[in-house]
């Protein structure tokens, strides 16, 4: 499956711009054909060496590169055939049609991916919503609570930008910081430096950490302890209970969905016990790592669940396979008539350093009583 999922996303761009009607000289149509079986050799050697046990980082960076431009690729390379199927409706021959189709798809696809890896090295922009929780007390009236998630933490070395999502958090003046997983993808010594930051954020009520699918199936609880030794509290299904006003609200957290198949002990995500002896008057925060959990949420009779792991779909059209697997792929919805879910497009990247109408963010939900 993997295989021909492979060949397909090379043999598209292949047959766009080196074959089709494009007649190229026989050294430009035989050069093309070979960069492109080198780079179909690559790939997977770079990520196996990168993602298998070695953890190499060098090969991680020509891997996800390798992995994002021909991603962009084959997506336009599908929109450039049938642009060429209406020009040839239209009466346009080859091989000026298909040399046009092969040149708007390259420069198309060449600016994206310039493009979009300045989106994905940013420092996420803000954004704000507003949620209403009819059971929240009129004490948390107007409470901020500022969501970094899907930081990815790898191979390109982002110790400047993690300051500097430390330092906008800390800006916005969080009443609540949570972090919804995706800390890393490796381990805390290998990370420790683009992580350290996250030490330096500051919340007047709590700070509070799940973990998601990255971090399993070895490095789960390497990352909630290096959370908990650097003053987030990790809610490893488990809860905590804030005051504010003479109200109360409960922070929840449960572990990724992946957990239990880890084989990890003691991992598995566990809504019964992240709040057990719990008031089930009192208005429930639940930090999810993948949206799909919120129907867990909606038994479990929370309030607002907040979530990462779509990235927005990161590099389109993804968004459109993501939403095959998730119940949304970013922003607020309802599930039931208690529960909502926030589903942010994270504030990292995983792979390809790449993001592409799907801009990163950090999420400061304040919520209302009324």
């Amino acid at each position: 499956m993997l295989v021909s999922i492979l060949l397909i996303l090379f043999a598209v761009p292949w047959w766009t711009l080196v074959m089709s009607g494009t007649d190229w000289p026989t050294p430009v149509t035989a050069l093309g054909t070979a960069a492109f079986a080198l780079t179909l050799v690559t790939l997977p050697v770079t990520l196996i060496l990168s993602h298998g046990r070695r953890h190499l980082d060098w090969a991680g960076l020509v891997g996800d590169s390798i992995l994002g431009g021909i991603w962009v690729l084959f997506a336009w390379s599908v929109i450039g055939n049938l642009v060429r199927f209406v020009l040839g409706l239209a009466g346009v021959d080859d091989p000026a049609r298909s040399r046009g189709v092969a040149g708007a798809v390259i420069i198309v696809s060449a600016i994206l991916v310039i493009w979009g890896n300045r989106e994905a090295m940013r420092v996420p922009r803000i954004k704000y919503v507003d949620v209403t929780i009819p059971r929240l007390g009129k004490g948390f009236d107007g409470t901020r609570v500022v969501a970094v998630t899907d930081t990815h933490f790898g191979p390109i070395n982002r110790t400047k930008w993690s300051e500097g999502v430390a330092a906008a958090v800390n800006e916005l003046r969080p009443d609540i910081v949570a972090h919804v997983g995706d800390i890393a993808d490796g381990t805390v010594e290998q990370r420790r430096g683009q992580a350290a930051p996250l030490a330096t954020i500051r919340a007047e009520l709590a700070s509070v950490y799940v973990t998601g699918n990255h971090e399993y199936p070895r490095e789960a609880q390497g990352w909630l302890d290096y959370m908990d030794s650097i003053g987030w509290e990790p809610l490893h299904n488990k809860h905590i209970v804030v005051e504010r006003g003479g109200d109360s609200l409960i922070i929840a957290g449960v572990d990724d969905a992946t957990a239990k198949s880890s084989k990890m002990a003691g991992h598995g995500a566990n809504f019964e016990m992240a709040l057990a002896g719990t008031d089930p008057d009192l208005p429930v925060l639940m930090l999810a790592h993948q949206p799909k959990q919120v129907f867990q949420s909606e038994t479990a009779g929370v309030d607002l669940q907040i979530a990462g792991h779509t990235h927005g779909g990161q590099i389109w059209p993804f968004n459109f396979l993501v939403r095959l697997d998730q119940p949304t792929v970013h922003g607020l919805s309802r599930h039931g008539e208690r529960t909502q879910l926030y589903t942010s497009r994270g504030s990292g990247f995983w792979g390809p350093p790449l993001r592409i109408f799907a801009p990163s963010e950090i999420t400061v939900l304040t919520l209302h009583s009324t």
